[in-house]
């Protein structure tokens, strides 16, 4: 039970700027994890990788005030402070790298809801992450969406530790 709650966190880490990204795995046989702490100045430094999968459109902000609850369909508290999305299909918990066209800032967001529900809109945004876009003042705006994964590889100055018994 407390092996799958700090997963959970740990799976939140990455999209907390700034942060040291922490990774435990198990592999067969193995009874203790192995520890990769890695500095996250960056995409790169977090140790996610751009999949491929990437999209452009009107990119819209929502708040507790404006989403008429205070629930996201993932089951999480809405805040207006996290570094969420809500997207129509992707899954809950898939890292993405959102750039705002009009001035290249980018943030990077934890999908937690679905919408947006406006004809037109290809995500909704947290307005603290629009705050970090600079569009909350306009309310839409273009942005590019690159979708992320954990990279196969620890990422450059990764250290990495064992178990104490070595194994």
């Amino acid at each position: 039970m407390i092996r799958h709650g700090l997963h959970v966190l740990l799976l939140c880490l990455p999209a907390l700027p700034g942060c040291e990204m922490l990774s435990l795995t198990e592999g067969p046989g193995e009874s203790a994890p192995t520890v990769v702490v890695s500095p996250s100045p960056h995409v790169p430094g977090l140790g996610l990788v751009r999949t491929g999968e990437s999209f452009t459109g009107t990119t819209s902000w929502y708040s507790v005030r404006t989403n008429g609850g205070t629930r996201t369909a993932s089951g999480e508290k809405l805040s207006d402070h996290e570094d969420t999305a809500a997207h129509r299909s992707l899954p809950f918990g898939t890292l993405i790298e959102v750039t705002n066209l009009a001035n290249d800032r980018t943030v990077i967001l934890r999908v937690n809801d679905r919408g947006p529900f406006t004809k037109g809109r290809v995500l909704d945004v947290s307005i603290g992450a629009a705050k970090k876009l600079d569009f909350h003042k306009n309310g839409i705006t273009t942005c590019r969406v690159d979708v992320l994964q954990a990279s196969e590889t620890p990422p450059n100055g990764a250290v990495t530790s064992e178990t104490e018994s070595g194994e």
